[in-house]
C-alpha cells in the first residue's frame, strides 16, 4: 500500500489531448507548417517551450504565447476523465506534478474545482529542471514530507514514468490516457480505469 498518490495532469486527470495536439496545429499551420496529430504528440507531457524548441522554430516566443492561448480558447474541449474526481475524493494524500505552467494552471486546472483534493502541486515554474528529470516530482515528495517508496506516481507518458523511476518512485500507467501499454513494460502498475488505484492506496477508516 501506497501512502500518497501522486497524479500527472494531461492525459491522467484531464482530457487534453484534444486540446493541447489542435491548439498546435492550428497555431503552426498558420506558419505554413503542417503537422498531423500523430507527428505531435510528442507534445504531451512536457513543457510547452520544449516542445517548441523541438519544432526548429524561429520566432519560439510568439508561436508559444499564440499556443498557449489559443488552448485555453479550447477549453471547452477539455474535461475530467470519468471516475478520476470519485477517485481523488477517496484518496487520504495526494499531489500533482505536471509540465503544465503557472499560467496554464490557472487557465487550465483550477477552474474545475479540484485542487483542494492536493495537498503538494508542483508545476514547471516551480523547478528549474522538468520532467523527465526528478526534480518536480522529489519536490512534490517533499512538500507530502514523505519517502519515495511511500509514494505512487500515476500518469500517461513515457516522461511520467522516467520521472518516477528516478526519483525512487513506483510508476502507474493511466492506461485511459495513453490507449497503449507499448513502452511501458517497466511500469509497476497498469490501471485501466481510475478506480483501480484505490486498491493500492491507504485509505484511513474513520
Amino acid at each position: 500500500m501506497y501512502q500518497a498518490i501522486v497524479f500527472d495532469v494531461d492525459g491522467t486527470i484531464l482530457d487534453t489531448e484534444k486540446a493541447v495536439l489542435h491548439s498546435l496545429q492550428s497555431v503552426l499551420a498558420e506558419e505554413d507548417q503542417f503537422y498531423t496529430h500523430e507527428e505531435l504528440r510528442f507534445a504531451l507531457g512536457i513543457p510547452g517551450e520544449k516542445a517548441i524548441q523541438r519544432l526548429n522554430i524561429q520566432n519560439e516566443e510568439e508561436i508559444l504565447t499564440k499556443w498557449m492561448e489559443r488552448e485555453v480558447q479550447m477549453a471547452s474541449e477539455v474535461q475530467l476523465f470519468d471516475g478520476i474526481e470519485a477517485v481523488l475524493a477517496q484518496i487520504p494524500e495526494s499531489g500533482v506534478v505536471t509540465s503544465k505552467n503557472s499560467y496554464e494552471m490557472k487557465k487550465g486546472f483550477y477552474l474545475f474545482g479540484i485542487g483542494d483534493y492536493f495537498q503538494a502541486i508542483v508545476c514547471a515554474s516551480d523547478t528549474v529542471n522538468h520532467k523527465p528529470h526528478p526534480d518536480p516530482l522529489l519536490k512534490a515528495i517533499e512538500l507530502l514530507a514523505r519517502n519515495p517508496q511511500e509514494v505512487l506516481y500515476v500518469g500517461d507518458s513515457p516522461y511520467d514514468m522516467a520521472c518516477a523511476h528516478s526519483a525512487g518512485v513506483d510508476f502507474g500507467l493511466a492506461l485511459w490516457g495513453a490507449k497503449s501499454e507499448k513502452g511501458f513494460e517497466k511500469a509497476e502498475h497498469v490501471f485501466r480505469q481510475p478506480s483501480e488505484i484505490l486498491t493500492h492506496v491507504a485509505i484511513q477508516n474513520e
